[in-house]
């Protein structure tokens, strides 16, 4: 696997090493030793599956706040999507920056999200699915939520016509420092 940075502090593209012979090809998708070599949490505890039936269905800003914070891998495996995280560590060199990148099921790219970051996702096909591995179970009590299109961040959205967004989605709040 080859681990590339991103300008947000701790997170990362991870793009698997393909293995390949006239039957196909052979990957690591995750390996527990290569992530600690990194200094990244690789203690999943739960996966997720997330299918968007519409190009336009955008999920997130999303995360958890401590003790219950998690980091995430996301992979697209089906379709494509524009994949964002938002820094909202204020320990961090990089607090309050955003990075987006576009994840497919043909580039296989991975994006890991560290804790204290908020994640969401722009389908951009229809039928796109999303698998993500995640640190900590999911917990009610410590979902959190920002506004995807909060001018503090500033995220550039692919342009896809009209976006369908979930109810709780519509209404997270501005980021509050």
């Amino acid at each position: 696997m080859k681990f590339v940075s991103t300008p947000i502090d701790g997170a990362y593209l991870v793009e698997p090493t393909p293995r390949c012979d006239d039957r196909g090809f052979f990957a690591r998708m995750w390996c527990r030793d290569e992530f600690a070599a990194h200094g990244l949490n690789a203690s999943f505890v739960q996966c997720n599956d997330s299918l968007s039936r519409r190009r336009g269905t955008l999920r997130g800003l999303h995360y958890q706040v401590a003790p219950y914070s998690e980091a995430k891998l996301i992979r697209c495996v089906r379709g494509a999507a524009f994949d964002v995280l938002v820094d909202l560590r204020q320990s961090s060199p990089t607090y309050l920056r955003w990075y987006g990148v576009e994840l497919t099921a043909q580039n296989r790219t991975m994006m890991y999200v560290p804790e204290g970051c908020a994640h969401g996702y722009l389908s951009l096909e229809d039928d796109t699915e999303v698998m993500y591995p995640v640190t900590c179970a999911y917990r009610p009590d410590a979902e959190r939520g920002v506004r995807w299109n909060d001018p503090a961040f500033g995220i550039a959205w692919p342009n896809v016509g009209t976006l369908m967004l979930s109810q709780k989605d519509q209404t997270w709040p501005d980021y509050v420092k």
